[in-house]
């Protein structure tokens, strides 16, 4: 008998299916206040009566297994199966199938390394298997320091990163070890099973019994004869379903017969005698089922932040915070604490890297039991994540989060966790239209000398803008900026903080007017006042970007300037220069950029330790607008004057800017079809084919987001676009409101949007998709 076996029949100290250690979690109702309220973070919200050390039997199997020995050499995916309380290595052309009586662990390294650890649970497999998964998940963690983001993953709830690794899907077979199921590549012709493939992005592929009864008008099926493989297409199902369900079929084919195979596509209604043969005469097909539940955005923003720590003899959790946005500075190293995002089916427990090691070790059953006392599903996603190793999905719940700066050579970064790495592509002008990935990280189509004409929104029409006042943009003001380069067009829209509702809603309707008149082909871009695109910036060919916290451009209507005004002086990473006014306080001060202070005695240039020399002749343009002569002040030696005018010296941001850190972008399918934002993440690293034509895909680059409309996305979502955007981001638990959003159209998608693509084809919608694809069958 294995250790693990032993252990497990010696002890049985797991309690249910979904929880591997023993631990109960009592709430304790006397911490409502009268109100109903959280308690403090004084107050202990749950009792976590875990062991502060592991099981004696637990320590004695804390072995390295044999497998372990090449776990996390190379980069990639490693997967294993728990056979008779052992491992099993699983191999590589059968990865992404998995049998619902078993559990899987899988190891995927990337080239960092930084590791993800996935224990994956079916719906069938004993508490044997999962608590063997458990044991094991552990043992690779202690093997690989303790660094490894942790995954519990449970059929048909698996998370994002885990789906991510399978492009092809993922496929549930019925069955499992105990059944004498194996993990064989085959050629093998007397296969007979039927496989429901459900999803767009997330792709699931489950075996269902092999009946007519099993079949619906919505989805595809495949039905697997071994050397024959028919995917069946139902009457109601989209193209982009059948897309995806035919890269199943070719993958089954591929893989699991070797290339040994022959593909057939069937349409509902035009069965041929081969196909019913194994069916029997067909009965009637039942109508389509809708989607399983999608996460709605706006609960994206609900998540609280407990602490776990064992300090006063047995472990206990108290609040931190009871809604995000949180602060980064809320996690202290020397603790353990669990973010409740329970609402969309997330918790994660983050680990200090000095809270001690049975803090550390009990993370994971710590986890589970929130899960459970807190009543949430069991389909819960839970992750265990080291300091360092944190996910964009914990990450986001963090209003100020930053990241050290990750490099391994010249200006690589990369981000943990995530399939590849991100390059950072230093900015070079001359180069853009060769280097699409340079163009989109610095949102720059070209270097900004091509032509463009401005409009101030008056009254609900557009009035030109005389061209001896542009590059200044006052805040009670919106502005349409038409720009034409080599290969297209841009409108920006520019709405200021203290416009009124119906100059915003103005702007709106005068910028579909304008791309309408146009044939409806320029790209738009809505800019909320101080979060302007460099692009944008780089109009104004060395003179910086002017914008004013309020008043207006109209003649004879500007507003009474302030006596004390500061205006804030920064280049972007293409080296275009902005100065936005801001409030005259030392606190708005920044040591990594210049700033001019206008006093009714005099003008000050301040120059902060890491300004640039662009940022200082920025300087310059707008003391010549604010009129006198500038006296120069350097950090750390300004005059009592430049204090005193500022209302007193405060303390102000002193960190050094992040250079070459990119946070990787994500993309997400959104339908507001069923009347609610819905919004599903396309899992992994997306490619051009991601890109549903039927839908409006939303690409967040974290600086700037991106709509794009396929060409045979509904009138509803078309028109409802820019909402849908605005739903997106103010359900962002960071609370990014204002980010520049782009709207663009298939097929006119400019180098900003196409660089974040590897391998962008141009021609890709010229032919159908899937006469592509059936071309392969």
């Amino acid at each position: 008998m294995c250790p693990i076996s032993s252990l497990l029949s010696a002890s049985h100290f797991l309690s249910d299916h979904h929880t591997h250690h023993s631990a109960t979690v009592r709430p304790r109702p006397s911490l409502l206040t009268p109100d109903n309220t959280h308690a403090t973070e004084s107050q202990s919200l749950l009792h976590l009566q875990l062991p502060t050390t592991l099981h004696p039997l637990q320590i004695a199997t804390m072995v390295s297994h044999q497998e372990f020995a090449t776990a996390g050499k190379q980069p990639g995916l490693q997967v294993w199966r728990i056979e008779n309380l052992d491992l099993k290595s699983v191999p590589k052309a059968l990865h992404g199938n998995f049998y619902t009586g078993d559990a899987y662990l899988l190891l995927f390294t990337t080239s960092a390394p930084s590791y993800n650890i996935h224990m994956w649970l079916g719906d069938e497999c004993s508490q044997d298997e999962s608590g063997a998964a458990a044991i094991f998940a552990m043992q690779l963690d202690d093997s690989l320091g303790g660094g490894p983001v942790q995954f519990r993953e449970l059929q048909r709830s698996e998370s994002n990163t885990f789906l991510g690794y399978f492009k092809s899907g993922v496929t549930y077979k019925k069955g499992g070890v105990a059944s004498g199921f194996q993990h064989v590549v085959t050629n093998e012709s007397n296969v007979k099973r039927l496989l429901h493939v459900k999803g767009r992005r997330a792709i699931r592929a489950t075996e269902v019994e092999l009946s007519w009864a099993s079949f619906n008008k919505g989805d595809c099926f495949i039905v697997d004869l071994g050397k024959e493989i028919y995917q069946w297409c139902g009457s109601e199902c989209n193209r982009f379903e059948r897309l995806k369900a035919s890269n199943v079929a070719i993958h089954i084919r591929d893989n699991e017969r070797n290339g040994r195979a022959k593909l057939h596509m069937v349409e509902e209604g035009q069965e041929t005698p081969e196909f019913t043969e194994v069916l029997g005469p067909k009965t009637a097909i039942a109508p389509s089922t809708p989607d399983d539940e999608k996460v709605e955005s706006t609960n994206r923003k609900k998540g609280a932040l407990y602490m776990i720590s064992d300090a006063s003899g047995s472990m206990k959790g108290t609040v931190v915070a009871s809604s995000s946005p949180f602060k980064q500075a809320m996690l202290s190293p020397e603790e353990c604490y669990i973010l409740d995002n329970g609402v969309d089916k997330n918790i994660f427990v983050w680990k200090g890297p000095r809270a001690n090691t049975s803090e550390r070790k009990a993370a994971m059953s710590a986890g589970q039991k929130f899960i459970k006392d807190k009543g949430y599903s069991s389909k819960c996603r839970l992750q265990v994540l080291p300091a360092g190793a944190e996910t964009i999905l914990f990450k986001q719940f963090f209003i100020d989060w930053k990241d050290k700066d990750e490099t391994t050579g010249p200006s690589q970064a990369y981000v943990i966790g995530r399939v590849t790495k991100v390059e950072q592509v230093p900015f070079d002008a001359s180069a853009l239209h060769a280097n699409k990935a340079m163009a989109a990280q610095h949102g720059m189509v070209d270097d900004g000398k091509g032509k463009f004409q401005i409009w101030r929104v008056d009254n609900g029409e557009k009035v030109p803008v005389d061209p001896a006042s542009y590059g200044h943009f006052y805040g009670g003001d919106c502005y349409l900026i038409l720009y034409t380069y080599k290969t297209g067009q841009i409108i920006y829209t520019w709405q200021g903080l203290k416009a009124t509702q119906d100059e915003l809603a103005a702007s709106a309707f005068l910028t579909v007017k304008l791309d309408d008149s146009m044939g409806g082909s320029p790209v738009q871009v809505r800019v909320t006042q101080g979060q302007e695109p460099p692009h944008l910036m780089s109009l104004f060919q060395g003179r910086p970007m002017i914008i004013h916290s309020g008043g207006t451009s109209r003649k004879g209507g500007q507003t009474q300037s302030a006596s004390t005004r500061l205006f804030h002086i920064r280049q972007s990473s293409s080296h275009a220069t902005r100065a936005v006014e801001v409030d005259a306080c030392a606190s708005k001060l920044n040591t990594n950029d210049a700033f001019v202070l206008k006093t009714p005695g005099g003008v000050f240039v301040w120059r902060g330790v890491g300004a640039s020399d662009d940022e200082m002749q920025a300087a310059k343009h707008v003391v010549a607008f604010l009129g006198g002569s500038a006296s120069q002040v350097a950090e750390g030696k300004e005059p009592a004057a430049f204090w005193s005018s500022l209302g007193g010296k405060k303390e102000y941001q002193t960190g050094k800017a992040l250079q070459n850190v990119i946070k990787a972008p994500r993309l997400f399918g959104c339908s507001n079809k069923s009347g609610r934002l819905i919004i599903e993440e396309v899992p992994g690293d997306f490619t051009q084919s991601d890109l549903a034509t039927d839908d409006v895909m939303i690409l967040d680059t974290w600086s700037q987001l991106f709509l794009w409309i396929g060409k045979e996305a509904n009138a509803q979502e078309k028109t409802g676009a820019p909402k849908l955007a605005r739903e997106y981001l103010d359900s962002d638990p960071t609370g990014r409101k204002g980010l520049p959003i782009t709207t663009i159209k298939q097929g006119g998608e400019p180098p900003i949007f196409t660089g974040w693509f590897h391998a962008w084809d141009p021609k890709m919608w010229e032919t159908d998709p899937l006469d592509r694809i059936r071309a392969r069958f």
